[in-house]
């Protein structure tokens, strides 16, 4: 397998070097590409020599001093056709933003567009700039384009400070990588209807009911989904988040909107996924025009918004469903009740106030319960890592029930 490998100009470009060997020790082939920052911390020639290739630092030509040619003027595509994965590390925040605003100046980021690969970037830096919300928002950016982000470890930083930046060990970013390489194609064939995000319930023109969703949940469940091979439709409330590559996304608001997107669709999935976080009542009477502020006692009418969940679970068939249960108290008496009142075959629950687990955080606690009786907790995961154990959850239940497909794809992934 060819990997190449982008090396950009931070201090921790000198660990690419032992990086080199530990994929040459996993069997991979190595070429390197260099970003002109890289090179004013470690020398071209120390990558030649490690892996018996030619460095490539420039757009047009292998270095300085050596003529453009038609050869080098199309290097980029030559090397994007013939790696099987684009590994770069350590990545700066410059290469990230460039990365994810598609921004192609040089070698690296020319072959970032043209490679149709899997790709895998280890950032290193300052922990300020890495906790910058521009660094982050580039990262999330990269995430909902495929790209897998081997997060920095924390400790004593070359600048003297001490925090998030080093770059990850070599386990986790060979770890990745293997991952990355055996990428699961195990929902090929397979149609996903997934929901996210809040709804909004409008009062007036300006004033809604809603709540603290943020949508990261369902949108990791749609990316993991089309990163096995799925093709995915993405029902989705008002949010921040980019749709992920490749996912169909249809824009709703409210409930009601939301409810009918999924009738629509719901025969084209064979699995469905609910996420989102539908807000249970609305205004019975929406005011025309804005409510003025002064001294008006106004009383707020409330009734139930359509149960989506349900119409799903009634439209059910062969396809496998699975709910959500996001509570404050008794999360897995109000998961099991949940459970017993609809026919899905998952629930997803999870205690909304912990820390690392409620609104608009990268992590989730969640446990799963299911028809057959079995409750499984899984320890704090990143919210990919949750939609990763809720497809294969998905996958055994549907083994398990001998649908169509699925003893062939659950051998596959023992294989």
């Amino acid at each position: 397998m060819r990997i190449a490998l982008g090396v950009t100009g931070g201090v921790a470009a000198y660990k690419a070097a032992e990086l080199v060997r530990r994929l040459q020790q996993e069997q991979f082939d190595v070429e390197v590409v260099m970003t002109r920052g890289a090179e004013e911390f470690i020398r071209p020639l120390t990558f030649a020599a490690l892996t018996g290739r030619k460095v490539i630092g420039s757009m047009f030509g292998a270095g300085a001093g050596e003529p453009a040619n038609v050869e080098s003027a199309i290097e980029h595509i030559a090397v994007a056709q013939r790696i099987d994965l684009l590994l770069i590390a350590p990545a700066t925040a410059d290469i990230l933003a460039k990365l994810a605003a598609g921004i192609a100046d040089d070698f690296l980021t020319t072959l970032y567009l043209a490679a149709r690969v899997p790709v895998v970037v280890a950032p290193a830096m300052n922990v300020n700039m890495w906790e910058h919300p521009a660094t982050q928002e580039n990262v999330g950016r990269l995430r909902a384009h495929g790209v897998r982000v081997v997060d920095p470890g924390e400790g004593y930083l070359a600048c003297g400070m001490t925090g998030a930046g080093r770059l990850a060990g070599f386990e986790a970013i060979l770890e990745a990588v293997r991952e990355s390489r055996n990428a699961r194609r195990d929902l090929a064939g397979e149609t996903v209807l997934v929901t996210a995000g809040p709804t909004c319930e409008d009062i007036d023109p300006v004033r809604f009911i809603t709540n603290r969703s943020s949508g990261r949940m369902g949108y990791a469940v749609a990316q993991a989904a089309a990163e096995r091979g799925a093709r995915v439709i993405l029902v989705s409330g008002p949010t921040a988040l980019e749709a992920p590559a490749g996912v169909e996304r249809i824009p709703v608001r409210s409930a009601e909107e939301m409810c009918k997107a999924v009738e629509q669709r719901i025969e084209e999935s064979t699995m469905a996924v609910m996420a989102a976080a539908v807000a249970d009542h609305r205004p019975a009477l929406r005011h025309p025009q804005k409510l003025k502020r002064g001294p008006l006692h106004v009383t707020l009418d409330l009734e139930m918004t359509p149960d989506i969940l349900a119409e799903v679970c009634r439209r059910k068939k062969d396809r496998i469903v699975v709910g959500f249960a996001a509570e404050t108290e008794s999360v897995a008496e109000h998961a099991r009740r949940k459970l017993a009142a609809k026919p899905v075959d998952l629930i997803v629950a999870n205690d909304v106030t912990g820390p690392d687990a409620g609104f608009d955080v990268d992590t989730n606690v969640v446990t799963f319960f299911t028809r057959d009786g079995r409750e499984q907790a899984l320890p704090k995961l990143s919210k990919h890592e949750v939609a990763d154990r809720i497809l294969d959850e998905v996958l055994r239940i549907k083994a398990g029930a001998g649908l169509p497909g699925a003893h062939g794809k659950a051998n596959a992934r023992q294989a």
